[in-house]
């Protein structure tokens, strides 16, 4: 319950939402009163009543009482619903955006362990239990807790004996709930725990669709997806039994109590210590505090959801990034672009060093390509640099200012990255393009298009610019996305550029095309480059070889291409065409 506090006091601008359904809920438990009493009121008069003598007219306007009562109670429970309905939308865009600038603070390293699917089914199933728990609990708890509070004041009034026995009803009930209430928790933690992971799956394979086509797996993908949802199945059996089974204990034990309650009532009525009225009143308030209490078991099952919810989202609210900004840190600002990398160790958690002692530095406006075996640490270094990831040791510099000691946002501010798998979002062209720089203008994106060789096929589709690409650029061909995500880099105009080379993957037309951009997008920038064309590599400025995760050679194409080592080796292959070179050059991540 803890967490569901936690949660009312996470958003304290709603107090005025949740103050307006407490009011309301006040006064509809007052309402609820009212027609017991009212009721009482004119079966005491009907006795010996006389239409003659004018009776009846006390009757009819306590009727009318009832009747405004009634139409009183229908208009506060629709305005106190509806600003329970928008207490709920308004705490759930509190909680969701939270949640999302949150998670956008975290590191590379969650992400590396967690299931995209897992993160965005937690969004939807925890905020949107919580919040619509906290929408029934201020429209429902308070009232029936109001209700059975001015009830058994009532009650007492009339008979303390039948006001005690009412009472007695709810901390039996609390009691019994209390058997199930820890054993049900484990068990919802299994069931949301099977559920998160079936909808990381499915999440991972419909963006991977193409993938998952490919080699046939569709079937495979649909087996696992159900043995995890029956998985949930298998859990809430029990769960289900177990709640129910008590569920019908508890009832029996309040039916047998209302059962003794009338007995008592009505045995009092014969013996003359309560009116014909006053049965009926307590008879009618016995009828209302039957609704809180039997709609408790309700009440309590959506508790126990949303206290397991709001625990998941406290756990990633919890979540705290490795990498932070320093106090006070200042912002980067480039003058020449010198990259510099000085004794840097690296590991994932604790496993084996992917990197040791890695030294090597990119002279202003010079370009340096990494090439070494796939898993060689290649990607890792240029994670380094955007600092997705920190060093155990040594350090990583920008023009001699260590990137640790600076913000983030200025450090990525003054790197463009352009991935060997373009990614795009869905939206526009435009909107993608315009992701380097928001606020761009109209003729910026177009230039941008321009110098990357993108305008021509962009004229050809039918809304240029406008064209909506699909979810991860579905829409258009590996060299067109390509070519927008050169442009967005283009736009961003950033001094120093990371490129994984993309063109092992495109025929040769758009290859040609995709490697005029990239020449101009160089031009002017320190850049990284993992390599995959063996072209490339000739044209850069140094080459830096990775080896069993140590710097191997570092020197110019010229120079290394005699040194008999990784270089010189590969340089030897390209013109051959046999397996063996083949599956070589595959191990270095370069096409032939």
């Amino acid at each position: 319950m803890k967490s569901i506090i936690k949660i009312l006091k996470f958003a304290p601008h709603l107090w005025p939402y949740y103050l307006g359904v407490s009011i309301g809920t006040v006064i509809m438990a007052l309402l609820n009163q009212a027609q017991p009493i009212l009721t009482k009121m004119a079966i005491d008069r009907l006795p010996g009543a006389s239409i003659e003598q004018g009776d009846l007219l006390p009757v009819l306007i306590i009727v009318f009482a009832i009747f405004l009562s009634d139409v009183g109670a229908t208009l506060v429970s629709n305005i106190s619903g509806y600003y329970g309905d928008i207490m709920g939308v308004k705490l759930k865009y509190f909680l969701s955006t939270k949640y999302y600038d949150h998670l956008l603070t975290l590191s590379q390293k969650y992400y590396a362990n967690e299931l995209t699917g897992k993160i965005i089914n937690r969004l939807n199933r925890s905020i949107s239990g919580v919040a619509d728990f906290i929408n029934m609990f201020a429209n429902n708890f308070f009232q029936f807790l109001l209700t059975t509070v001015f009830t058994l004041v009532i009650v007492a009034k009339y008979s303390w004996v039948v006001a005690l026995l009412f009472a007695s009803l709810y901390p039996i009930f609390l009691w019994l709930t209390g058997r199930t209430s820890k054993k049900w928790q484990v068990y919802q933690k299994e069931i949301n725990e099977a559920s998160d992971i079936a909808s990381g799956r499915f999440a991972e394979v419909i963006s991977e669709i193409k993938v998952a086509k490919s080699y046939t797996s569709e079937g495979a993908e649909s087996t696992f997806f159900k043995r995890m949802l029956k998985r949930t199945i298998k859990i809430t059996k029990p769960q289900s039994k177990l709640w129910h089974k008590e569920d019908i204990i508890r009832r029996l034990i309040l039916n047998a109590i209302f059962g003794f309650v009338y007995v008592y009532i009505f045995w009092q009525a014969v013996n003359g210590k309560f009116t014909v009225g006053e049965t009926v009143l307590l008879i009618q308030y016995g009828a209302l505090i039957r609704l809180p209490i039997f709609s408790m078991s309700f009440l309590v099952d959506r508790t126990q959801r949303a206290i397991a919810d709001s625990k998941d989202y406290f756990d990633s609210m919890n979540e705290v990034s490795d990498i932070i900004d320093k106090k006070n840190a200042p912002s980067l600002k480039v003058g020449n672009g010198v990259v510099k990398f000085s004794a840097v160790d690296f590991s994932y958690e604790d496993a084996q060093k992917v990197l040791k002692n890695i030294s090597f530095e990119i002279g202003a406006g010079q370009k340096l390509a990494l090439v070494g075996e796939s898993g060689e640490g290649k990607s890792t270094i240029t994670s380094l640099l955007l600092r997705l990831y920190d060093p155990n040791s040594g350090s990583v510099y920008i023009d001699n200012t260590d990137i640790s000691t600076i913000t983030q946002k200025s450090l990525r501010n003054n790197i463009a990255v352009v991935f060997q798998e373009a990614t795009l979002f869905s939206g526009t062209i435009r909107e993608n393009i315009a992701y380097g720089r928001p606020g761009a203008s109209l003729k910026e994106i177009q230039k941008a298009a321009k110098s990357a060789n993108a305008t021509e096929f962009i004229k050809k589709l039918p809304n240029g610019l406008d064209t909506v690409v699909g979810e991860r650029g579905m829409k258009l061909s590996g060299g067109q996305k390509q070519r927008i995500a050169i442009a967005r880099a283009i736009l961003k105009d950033a001094p120093i550029l990371i490129l994984d080379e993309a063109t092992s993957s495109l025929d040769s037309k758009s290859e040609n095309e995709v490697q005029i951009a990239l020449e101009k997008l160089m031009k002017g920038r320190t850049v990284l480059i993992i390599a995959h064309r063996l072209s490339t590599i000739s044209e850069v400025d140094v080459i830096v070889t990775i080896k069993n995760g140590e710097v191997d050679e570092i020197g110019a194409p010229k120079t290394l291409s005699s040194t008999g080592g990784i270089y010189s080796q590969l340089l030897m292959l390209q013109n051959k065409n046999d397996d063996t070179t083949k599956k070589k050059l595959k191990k270095y991540e370069i096409s032939e």
